[in-house]
């Protein structure tokens, strides 16, 4: 996998590119990281050398470019990792990717009020209407899954696979912002927190030196 390349944003902030990352580590794949600071002048000049699209994350394999998370993750998952990204059932694999592309498509406002912050702890928002209700279905996806399909393995839907690396973020922000949970939501946070990838991750982002305000939501 030498010809594999992810290019992606501050591990602190960028949420689009842990997800990608997190399942190319757990799958076990071999890959070359390019980190572009966000936020910064020459940002989307950078950005612009690897990705058309003008965002990050974007994997390059060989001559190929995939410039969207979710792409990445189902490239990934049939091209790199013999499909193992779904479950093999049909009908739970299309609840999984059903629940993933809401996670893609959705949640704007938990995205603007409680946004990623990896070295974030203690922090108190006040949420929209839109807010919590985001965070509540957010929760109701999460407890359906893990009641539903638990007996089939650790996470989500049985097997760790793209669904979990799509929410993988939300377990951050509960955490950062002491967001009360349900007790498999709860559960399925603390596992993928300490996934070794995410706790890699997690170590990573708190070293780095750069701080967004915009990103620093509740900050006393």
């Amino acid at each position: 996998m030498a010809d594999l390349t992810l290019v992606m944003g501050n591990r602190n902030y960028s949420s689009w590119s842990l997800r990608p990352w997190l399942l190319m580590r757990h799958a076990g794949l071999e890959f070359r990281e390019v980190r572009i600071a966000l936020d910064q002048p020459d940002t989307r000049q950078k950005i612009l050398e690897y990705s058309p699209s003008g965002r990050v994350p974007v994997l390059i394999h060989g001559t190929l470019k995939v410039w969207d998370s979710l792409a990445i993750c189902e490239y990934v998952s049939e091209a790199l990792w013999g499909g193992r990204g779904w479950p093999r059932d049909s009908r739970v694999r299309a609840e999984a990717r059903s629940a993933a592309c809401e996670m893609h498509a959705g949640f704007a406002a938990l995205r603007q009020e409680l946004p990623m912050n990896c070295r974030a702890r203690d922090r108190r928002v006040t949420l929209s209407a839109e807010g919590q209700a985001d965070v509540d279905r957010m929760c109701e996806i999460l407890e359906s899954s893990r009641r539903r399909f638990g007996h089939e393995g650790r996470w989500l839907f049985g097997d760790f696979g793209v669904a979990d690396a799509m929410f993988a973020p939300v377990a951050l922000r509960f955490l950062s912002y002491g967001v009360d949970t349900p007790p498999e939501t709860r559960d399925w946070c603390c596992r993928i927190l300490r996934h070794p990838a995410m706790t890699e991750w997690i170590g990573s982002a708190t070293a780095e030196a750069e701080v967004l305000e915009r990103e620093e939501r509740g900050r006393g």
